[in-house]
């Protein structure tokens, strides 16, 4: 016994030394992650009567395990090989939920067995039914091992029809539920409650009604798979977490965080099928791991509107590294719900293939909050969809395949600048690579305020499209190789401080098209400037020539 406590011992610290690799010469300023620590005590849950047949409910059994941990004062609590039926399980402070290889974590779809609670999603305070995996206010937290989770999201999701083939939208329809037309297209529904739901939360909202009552809202109200909120020293290390009514790991207003080696797998038609959602929540590492979703895969976050920016807690201080993302409506991405700020980000070492976007920024008029500081270095993606780098403060909660496109860029038009303005500045990215893509870059912010102050260095992309640029300042492309078989290659409108400079012999010919009044101090250097001048197109409300230098 001794030698296997030195044997993993030995492990960890080879673990955490390598771990220590990515937190190493961080352009920002970053604290020590606290790692986590349990007691060699096993509490199996064969002990409380579990069983793991598959058909027997192991609510209280489970849940009986994580108590007598937690009297002991903490150690390991072990689901063995099984396929174990429950409801929601309650994690608790320091204990380690370890799933051995074999075990399959199957959450029931019964809502009597999931108690609806006051929490927040997309950003803002709601009542919701309790996630499958929940801890709130803990400390000292892990959930580990090789075992799978499966929130049973299939039976709370609705589903687009354009996402479908004609066979699986006829296959889903057949199981029952019900068909509403909304969002411009069909929609399934599990129940007639839950197609009605928002009708139902907003007429309970209206009179204050009680939280039992939310129930009516039925499968409307779906949880993410595992919530965590307000918890210290945290570590998810390599169990899969898949097919979640809602998004699948959102912690949320957490510190400390320690998530390694874990599978994140939804339907690519899940609605809202996130993989990853950190919000308000500081001190994190994500590395090793793989995802394949329905929405966005790993996203940062801070709260929505005046929620977010009353509450005032930013997203900040994170690292992740070494991830592998294939569908998802973006790689990386941050927001929309980011008015709480997001700031001191690195991204490196990650590969994106046939996202739908690639690094995605997204925000809107009335959330306010400030993105900045963040860094992106050696990205990979290939077959994105639409953009391979998307920025767009005039986000509006369509999918990145419905809003790709051009649109009249000059009909905007400024609003006032308040609090509920989004900013996002101060932004690098270095060696990206993406073989294949819809459009290279779109980058627009506001017309009352810009994106600010965009370096990105040694990009090489082949795509359908080139770069469009709308409403920036202080925007730099440095050593790029832009493949665009047809079409201009960089679009400006209404950006100044605009620099596209080859230090070396560039790779590929820029055809340029100016736009909009309010274009200038445009720079191209280190191109052939007669190719430029030959191919640029100026509209007539453009007020200077772009500067062209060898």
């Amino acid at each position: 016994m001794k030698r296997v406590l030195l044997f993993i011992i030995g492990i960890s610290a080879a673990l955490w030394a390598r771990e220590a690799e990515y937190l190493r010469n961080l352009p920002f300023e970053m604290p020590a992650i606290k790692q986590t620590s349990f007691p060699e005590r096993d509490f199996n849950i064969l002990d409380f009567g579990a069983t793991g047949d598959g058909h027997t409910l192991n609510t209280r059994a489970i849940n009986r395990a994580m108590e007598a941990a937690a009297r002991a004062g903490g150690g390991r609590v072990v689901i063995p090989r099984g396929i174990w039926l429950t409801g929601p399980i309650r994690l608790k402070s320091n204990i380690n939920l370890h799933l051995e290889a074999g075990a399959l974590v199957l959450f029931s779809s019964d809502l009597k067995e999931y108690e609806i609670i006051e929490t927040v999603w997309e950003g803002r305070p709601q009542k919701r039914f309790i996630s499958p995996l929940y801890g709130k206010d803990l400390e000292n937290i892990a959930i580990t091992g090789k075992g799978v989770f499966d929130g049973s999201g299939d039976k709370w999701r609705p589903v687009l029809k354009w996402e479908m083939t004609a066979g699986q939208w006829q296959a889903l329809v057949q199981r029952g539920g019900t068909v509403t037309r909304q969002w411009g297209t069909d929609v399934w529904w599990p129940s007639q409650q839950a197609a009605r739901g928002a009708e139902t939360v907003k007429a309970l909202d209206k009179r204050e009604a009680s939280l039992e009552e939310y129930r009516k809202a039925g499968e409307y109200l779906r949880p993410v798979l595992l919530s965590l909120v307000n918890c210290r020293r945290v570590l998810l290390d390599g169990p899969t977490f898949q097919n979640s009514p809602a998004w699948n790991i959102h912690p949320r207003e957490c510190e400390d965080v320690i998530i390694r080696n874990i599978t994140v797998r939804n339907p690519w038609y899940s609605t809202n099928g996130d993989g990853l959602d950190i919000e308000s929540s500081k001190n994190v590492l994500v590395h090793s791991s793989t995802f394949d979703v329905g929405d966005d895969a790993i996203c940062l976050k801070s709260g929505r509107d005046a929620y977010g920016r009353a509450l005032g807690k930013p997203s900040e201080n994170i690292v992740i590294a070494n991830c592998t993302v294939y569908n998802g409506h973006g790689g990386f991405v941050i927001g929309s719900e980011m008015s709480g700020g997001v700031r001191n980000v690195l991204v490196r070492d990650c590969l994106f293939i046939g996202t739908d976007l690639g690094l995605r920024f997204k925000s809107a008029r009335g959330r306010g909050g400030v993105v900045e500081n963040i860094y992106i270095r050696d990205i990979l993606m290939k077959d994105i969809h639409t953009d391979a780098i998307r920025f767009n403060t005039f986000y509006r909660g369509v999918s990145p395949k419905e809003s790709f496109g051009r649109a009249d860029y000059k009909k905007q038009t400024p609003a006032p600048v308040t609090e509920e303005t989004p900013l996002f500045r101060n932004i690098y990215m270095e060696n990206i690579v993406c073989s294949g893509a819809g459009r290279a870059a779109f980058i627009q912010g506001l017309p009352e305020q810009a994106v600010r102050g965009i370096e990105i260095k040694n990009l090489r992309v082949s795509a359908d499209q080139g770069i469009t640029v709308v409403n920036t300042d202080g925007l730099k492309f440095i050593d790029s190789s832009l493949d665009i078989p047809q079409g201009e290659t960089v679009y400006i409108v209404n950006s100044r401080d605009i620099a596209f400079v080859a230090n070396h012999p560039p790779a590929g010919a820029l055809r340029v098209w100016l736009a909009g009044p309010k274009t200038g101090a445009v720079l191209f250097k280190g191109y052939d400037p007669r190719e430029i001048t030959e191919s640029l197109r100026l509209d007539n409300d453009v007020p200077n020539r772009p500067r062209i230098e060898r």
